[in-house]
């Protein structure tokens, strides 16, 4: 149960590698990944032609190997997070800013398939409809499931201590391009505005027993965040990784 081992190490302070998949939805890919390299890999329509459906066999695969598969979404929809996490061992998703849209998404991961006033109520603070409803959630339905907000814009910063207070938030993930556009520095990771607030971010979730990183696809930038305190390690991706090896590899054959 890769998802459970996944979850297990956020949760008790461990510090976990990923890296996206965009392009390859080639379930043989997994044959190819180096043991003990990955903990999760999160699969992604954004910036091709593929919809999130096209990586579940990709999915099973992953599995098999001991890697969690967690499915970034397009849609900040409560229902699409749902119907996302019946499928994949968690979801991420992006541009969350708002701390109720905020519940809204973690209880529609964690809590489903609790909806409507019944799920308003439990979010309230009243009762479960049951204990045994609230017993079948927690311990059977949603027990591995993740959950990850990305925190994209100064106002998600802004309102991080109370999005890290909410149950079921396991990590928040800082996506580096749309949060320097939001900023007014776009690209700039290495800006020491976009490096102190990725402190603030780390500082804050920790504070929570929250893991918090940031995407990156240049190592320096990776390993600095890394020793910043970042716990969520998100490297490059499916295509940046098989360019930089062919470089490499080919590079130093070619100067013999």
């Amino acid at each position: 149960m890769p998802t459970k081992s996944l979850k297990e190490k956020l949760i008790t302070g461990e510090r976990v590698y990923g890296t996206f998949f965009q392009h390859g939805v080639t379930p043989a890919l997994v044959d190819f990944l180096p043991e003990g390299a990955l903990d999760f890999v999160i699969v992604s329509a954004e910036h091709n032609a593929l919809d999130i459906a096209d990586f579940l066999p990709l999915r099973y695969a992953l599995a098999a190997k001991g890697i969690a598969c967690l499915a970034r979404t397009h849609s900040r929809d409560p229902d699409d997070v749902s119907k996302v996490c019946d499928a994949f061992d968690g979801v991420v998703v992006p541009y969350v800013e708002d701390v109720e849209h905020c519940k809204k998404l973690a209880a529609a991961a964690v809590y489903r398939p609790l909806k409507g006033a019944a799920l308003d109520r439990v979010l309230a603070g009243k009762p479960w409809p049951s204990e045994k409803t609230a017993a079948y959630i927690r311990n059977e339905r949603c027990v591995q499931t993740v959950f990850i907000p990305m925190i994209e814009s100064v106002e998600g910063v802004e309102h991080l201590d109370e999005i890290c207070s909410i149950p079921g938030v396991h990590a928040v993930f800082v996506g580096p391009n749309d949060m320097t556009v939001n900023m007014g520095i776009p690209n700039e990771y290495d800006h020491p505005e976009f490096v102190a607030l990725l402190q603030r971010v780390i500082d804050t979730a920790d504070r929570h027993h929250v893991a918090a990183g940031c995407w990156f696809g240049k190592r320096e930038q990776a390993l600095r965040t890394i020793r910043q305190g970042a716990r969520l390690v998100v490297y490059s991706n499916d295509s940046a990784l098989l360019k930089e090896a062919l470089a490499d590899s080919f590079g130093a054959i070619r100067k013999g």
